[in-house]
Formats: structure tokens, sequence, C-alpha cells
């Protein structure tokens, strides 16, 4: 089964207590709805894998064969959620999982992932601290910047949003733009 919005965030609370841990999973479910608005599938699975993808990382943060994301696959299948999700979640950590984002949904996970955290670092050094000011060209000016946001793979990034054939200005544009659409559900 694909779990209702209202459910998948009910194991969002249940499992995360970190308000901005729970922020970043809205953020990349946003970025989730628009890439599926954007291929054209369907934004309740998009936007349900963006939700739940770190669900079990508080409680598991090691990101390893005995923590995350393995554990929280092995939970999703014990409540019955659609091995498609649970598949798309674990491509997510293929270092890991060994299993390598494959179809458009998990390249499309693996894209935004970092970006969507990558894009609050740029809101938070603004002085309003708002998303509503950031644009693209704040983002780039901030990406060649290596110092910033150090531990983000840029590269990573780029080879993700290319993998999904989405060129990485466009890339980050849609991301920007659905992030600043749920702006005040990020609390920024």
């Amino acid at each position: 089964m694909i779990p209702s919005r209202s459910d998948a965030w009910q194991l969002v609370t249940e499992f995360t207590a970190s308000e901005s841990l729970r922020r970043h999973m809205l953020a990349v479910e946003s970025a989730m709805r628009a890439y599926a608005r954007h291929f054209l599938e369907d934004p309740d699975l998009w936007g349900a894998v963006g939700l739940l993808h770190d669900f079990d990382y508080e409680r598991n943060p090691e990101v390893s064969p005995e923590g995350h994301p393995i554990v929280g696959g092995r939970i999703l299948r014990e409540r019955g959620v659609d091995e498609i999700l649970v598949q798309a979640i674990l491509s997510h950590a293929p270092q890991v999982t060994g299993r390598a984002p494959d179809s458009k949904l998990e390249k499309a996970l693996y894209a935004v992932d970092e970006l969507t955290g990558f894009i609050v670092a740029v809101a938070l050094v603004r002085p309003s601290k708002k998303l509503a000011d950031v644009e693209p060209k704040s983002v780039k000016k901030k990406w060649k910047d290596k110092a910033f946001a150090a531990p983000v793979n840029r590269e990573e990034i780029a080879h993700a949003a290319e993998a999904l054939g989405v060129p990485l200005d466009r890339h980050i544009q849609i991301v920007l733009d659905a992030m600043k659409a749920d702006a005040e559900k990020l609390g920024l």
C-alpha cells in the first residue's frame, strides 16, 4: 500500500522528534511532488517517498547495514508499505544498500535530498532567513564557495540531476520553487 499523506506524516512524527529533521523531510516531499508534476507522475507516491525517506534516521543515524535506511526499509515492509516506496528509499543510500537509483522516482529522490539542505543553508545566511529572498543565482554563488556547507557533495548533486535528465540550473530552480511554495511549512 501507498500510505496516505496523513499516515506518512504520522510515521514521521512517531519516529522523529527533531523539528529540523522533520522540516528536511517536508522539504524533500515538496521537491518530490514538484518533480512528479514535472514528469507527469503520481505526486502522492513521489511525495510519500520524499516525506518518508529519512523517517528512521533519528533512531538509526548510522548509514550502515544495521542502520539507516535499511532498518527503515524493514519497518516499512512490516507495516505493509508498497515495495516501490521501500526500494526508492533504499536507493538513496546505495553505498550501504547496494541499490543504486534506477527509476525516475529514485533518481529524483537522490537528486533532491542534499540539494534541499543546501538551499536551506543559503536561506539561513540571508538577513531575512526566508526562502522568498533566495534566488537561483544566490544558490549558484554559494555553490562555488566550497567552504560554505562543506559536507554537501555538489558533484553528487550535479551528477544526480544529469542522471535525471535535468540541467543543474533547472534542477535548482525546480527544487527552490517547490520549497518556496511550502516556505511556511518549512519554517522559512
